[in-house]
């Protein structure tokens, strides 16, 4: 153990009390999603009634219903909110995984690149906030936030506290790292030798953190604050990466075996009271937890089921590895949005790779469409280019195009109906979604008249309507005589 002026036992006390003031359950052992209880979703405070619509007596409704208009799938990219593909600008080594002698055009390029409707960044702690009160982001960023309003883009974020491919720097900043004590991490067996050797080469990715330390825990909250005064609610950022233990903040320090902390109970207390202030924080922007199985065993089961139930979404950074990961990705509430991060190769398509006809990539989009995903990255995996991107899309266009149709929600009236009750003029929407995932919270929807006067608004269910089914809806519409020229509009609530 690295002992820098090592913490006294009355400052560890202090600071679990202080961690243990929020509360903490028991571990959250696997289970399965599919009939989880996670609660009923986001508050519809202006709930549309949903039906059922009788036609017929004695229970008849809406008795004089016919069906005056139908829709089909568009085959057209829709963006929106809560979903789309995601172009990297940068991920795990920040701008030395772009391949380019000139970086701000290799960004720019990036930002361009017509598939990608999102972009996401993933700086380090110290990059965005290396002194004392205040942030301070590198030029890079500074250029990305510039062009993604340029080209009405917006931007996944997250801040990474450990960075093993960083080679040159650590990801905390000096002043943490000077007041904190580190502690020397030890592989789980040797079997794992081989696989650890790229972390062991790197003196920063060897040791972790005591997050429990007081002085850790203040500029942890200064950070998160300064970021959510700059953040929260911005009409760029899309969503923010949860903070998360070790590696790239993914939630694990593998193929170490121990963790920083005393105990595992003061690392689950440590990390859930660093999440309440994430969530106390960053009230307007969903925060993404990854479904990182606990192998670093700090709390990770209980991060994610308060994510869920907060209404928050979550994350893999990997699809074909653990089927614990799988399964919450795929049976998640319909509420909750899931991002797939999944690496393309980092070299040009290679025709010799496909099995049986399929090559990586094809097969890899095949299984995050498998998996419901609202979003994907586009990245190929420390080879950061345009040019590399487009080289996969050029190769495989019929699976990059139906992913780009088909990624997240897209909802249209498929059938709607028109009636006269009680003298007036009467809707029902049966509402279709021609995507993989379910709406990522409420979906509000309005009539409004041909000059734009609001007629009826109000919200389906949290999620609704899921894939594959007919949501449907009433409106009631006084003073209104015929529907011909009504406008009808989709607006998502989140958060």
């Amino acid at each position: 153990m690295r002992r820098r002026d090592f913490i006294k036992s009355t400052a560890v006390v202090g600071v679990a009390a202080e961690l243990a003031m929020g509360g903490v359950q028991a571990h959250v052992p696997a289970h399965n999603w599919g009939n989880y209880d996670f609660g009923s979703g986001p508050l519809v405070v202006d709930r549309l009634n949903q039906g059922p619509f009788p036609q017929y007596p004695p229970d008849a409704v809406i008795p004089t219903d016919d069906v005056v208009m139908t829709t089909t799938p568009s085959e057209n990219v829709v963006p929106n909110y809560g979903m789309g593909l995601i172009t990297y600008i940068t991920a795990d080594s920040g701008t030395g995984e772009i391949k380019s002698d000139n970086i701000p055009q290799a960004i720019e390029d990036l930002v361009g690149f017509p598939l990608g409707q999102l972009l996401y960044v993933r700086p380090t702690w110290r990059e965005i906030q290396p002194r004392p009160g205040r942030l301070d982001l590198p030029d890079y960023l500074k250029l990305v936030l510039a062009l993604a309003k340029k080209n009405n883009k917006r931007i996944g974020f997250r801040v990474q506290m450990c960075a093993p491919d960083y080679t040159h720097e650590a990801a905390l900043p000096d002043f943490v790292l000077d007041k904190v004590p580190k502690v020397d991490l030890v592989l789980a067996d040797q079997e794992n030798s081989a696989s650890a050797k790229r972390y062991l080469q790197n003196p920063h990715s060897r040791y972790q953190p005591r997050y429990d330390d007081p002085f850790f825990q203040q500029a942890f909250k200064e950070l998160v604050g300064l970021l959510a005064a700059e953040f929260n609610g911005h009409p760029l950022i899309e969503f923010m990466d949860t903070f998360m233990y070790g590696f790239w903040g993914e939630g694990h320090t593998w193929p170490f075996g121990n963790n920083p902390f005393p105990n595992d109970q003061t690392a689950e207390r440590t990390w859930t009271s660093m999440l309440e202030v994430q969530l106390e924080h960053f009230s307007k922007t969903p925060l993404l937890t990854n479904t990182q199985p606990d192998f670093s065993r700090v709390g990770n089961s209980e991060l994610l089921d308060r994510t869920v139930r907060s209404n928050n979404w979550i994350r893999s950074d990997t699809i074909f590895i653990e089927n614990e990961q799988i399964e919450a990705l795929s049976n998640r509430p319909p509420w909750t949005a899931a991002l797939l991060e999944q690496g393309l190769p980092g070299k040009p398509p290679d025709p010799r790779g496909a099995y049986e006809g399929i090559s990586p990539a094809e097969n890899m989009i095949a299984h995050v469409m498998d998996i419901g995903a609202n979003y994907w990255s586009l990245w190929n995996f420390h080879q950061i280019s345009a040019k590399n991107l487009m080289s996969y899309y050029q190769a495989y266009p019929a699976a990059f195009d139906r992913i780009s149709r088909r990624i997240g929600y897209r909802v249209r009236p498929s059938f709607i109906w028109s009636y006269n009750g009680d003298g007036c003029l009467g809707l029902i929407v049966g509402f279709a979604n021609d995507g993989i995932a379910g709406v990522p919270g409420i979906l509000r929807v309005t009539v409004e008249s041909q000059d734009g006067k609001v007629l009826q608004t109000g919200c389906l269910d949290a999620g609704y309507p899921l894939p594959g089914k007919i949501r449907q809806a009433q409106f009631v519409l006084p003073n209104t005589t015929d529907w011909k020229g009504l406008k009808l509009s989709l607006n998502p609530e989140i958060k």
